[in-house]
């Protein structure tokens, strides 16, 4: 394969391996800082390469009419209050479970466009929703199911972030009319540019602008990593991917995303990997490769 045709695949790796190291980064910044603070500065940082490799591609054009409300709506559902949920979630949650959780998102997606959009359900896709189900309480009760059945969903950070992934189902869905007639550069600039001024407005009022000296080296590292590679070179990385491969090759790649977690968490974090989190978590992605097949 030529290195023409293996950037693609390099870039398709390159974006789900940094998302799979931002639920840590995520949780080192939480620890020093509030979340609206994180969530502010990732962007305020990301955001600014965008809006260079929108321009770059001559893609660059303003909102018009109700564009703006709809963007406003994607912007608030699937960065300020996406953001605000899985900030809050791993105050509490492991980012090794939460990247577990978050790979879940296909599954909502796949059940949300059953109810509402009254796509098919096909047996197979039906079987795997129920086994990613079942990965994921093995995940978060670490394989105490009893915990379940008594009401204890893991920590409170495991149901956020639980939350957080039905969210950005629903932005999924939400956002295929807008894909259909806007560069999925220039409309993730926006929508990430008008969720990180909604983001700004509670960023001002609670005066969290206060909390950025104590961020320390650890912690600015962990900032520069989500803002410069996580919301700006993975996501153009991603999209160039996207404009090469079919949906089919690039969507493979997301399944990397949680075994990256999984260990640079334990790595960094020192969170424990268990034989129930490895059994849990290869269940969800039998699970949502299942949901994902056409037939």
């Amino acid at each position: 394969m030529s290195k023409i045709k293996m950037l693609p695949y390099l870039e398709a790796l390159f974006a789900v391996v940094v998302w799979g190291g931002s639920f840590i980064a995520t949780k080192i910044a939480v620890g020093q800082i509030s979340p609206v603070a994180v969530v502010w500065l990732r962007f305020a940082m990301g955001i600014p390469m965008l809006l260079i490799a929108v321009i770059a591609r001559k893609q660059f054009a303003f909102p018009k009419g109700s564009e703006w409300l709809y963007f406003a709506m994607l912007g608030f559902l699937g960065i300020s209050f996406h953001q605000w949920l899985q900030s809050n979630g791993l105050k509490t949650a492991q980012a090794s479970t939460t990247a577990w959780i978050v790979s879940t998102s296909p599954m909502f997606i796949a059940i949300l466009g059953w109810m509402i959009l009254k796509e098919k359900l096909t047996l197979m896709q039906s079987s795997g929703i129920v086994l990613a189900m079942i990965g994921v309480l093995a995940v978060v009760s670490k394989g105490s199911i009893s915990n379940i059945a008594i009401g204890n969903f893991g920590t409170p950070g495991d149901f956020l972030i639980l939350i957080s992934s039905v969210n950005w189902a629903v932005f999924s869905i939400l956002s295929r009319r807008g894909l259909k007639t806007h560069p999925s550069t220039l409309m993730t600039f926006w929508v990430m540019t008008i969720g990180w001024l909604i983001t700004s407005a509670a960023f001002f009022v609670g005066k969290n602008y206060t909390e950025i000296p104590l961020l320390d080296s650890r912690g600015w590292m962990a900032m520069i990593f989500l803002g410069i590679f996580t919301t700006g070179f993975a996501y153009i990385a991603w999209f160039d991917a996207l404009s090469q491969l079919s949906a089919v090759q690039t969507g493979a790649f997301l399944f990397v995303e949680p075994l990256t977690s999984m260990v640079v968490a334990s790595v960094i974090l020192n969170e424990q990997i268990t034989l129930v989190s490895v059994l849990g978590g290869a269940v969800i992605l039998v699970g949502i490769w299942l949901v994902n097949r056409k037939g």
